[in-house]
């Protein structure tokens, strides 16, 4: 009996991840006009949205300006903390290795991304931070939600890039 309850939940909570995602993924449209199309977003233990980000390395002219790490600033002024122990964020893209060492600082309890970025992705793509010897807090992380629209998108931003030039 358990089992049924906890195969419930996870379906459940998959049903949530892809509908977070599919909203991350129209975001990502807008960000994609003018930026890398990433898009983050924090769920409180509740599952309220409590903090988003996309990236504006370009647009701000900043080498922090990733989706996830925006995300974490307004979550935690919202929060009045800094730790995020039960909390979820959910990216279209794997973290990079820097992102991912803020998650991993900031006790995030659960890193949900779509696809993975063999170059320079922090938990599993090159490293997998929340493995490492040297990562105090352990997290779950769920990897692929929706992982062949988020990779598409990405791939098509770069594309007409490449164009461009």
């Amino acid at each position: 009996m358990n089992h049924n309850i906890e195969t419930q939940n996870k379906k459940k909570a998959d049903l949530n991840y892809i509908k977070w995602m599919k909203s991350i993924l129209r975001r990502s449209e807008e960000v994609g006009k003018l930026e890398l199309p990433i898009t983050a977003i924090i769920l409180d233990k509740k599952g309220r949205c409590i903090g988003r980000g996309s990236n504006k390395r370009e647009t701000k002219n900043d080498p922090l300006g990733h989706a996830e790490l925006i995300a974490l600033r307004q979550a935690a002024w919202l929060k009045n903390d800094w730790r995020f122990n039960e909390c979820s964020i959910i990216v279209n893209l794997e973290p990079c290795t820097m992102c991912a060492a803020a998650l991993i600082q900031a006790r995030m309890g659960q890193v949900i991304y779509g696809a993975d970025d063999n170059k320079r992705g922090g938990f599993g793509g090159t490293i997998d931070l929340s493995k490492h010897k040297s990562a105090h807090h352990k997290m779950n992380v769920i990897r692929g939600i929706l992982d062949d629209e988020c990779e598409k998108k990405i791939k098509i931003w770069f594309k007409k890039l490449r164009n461009q030039k």
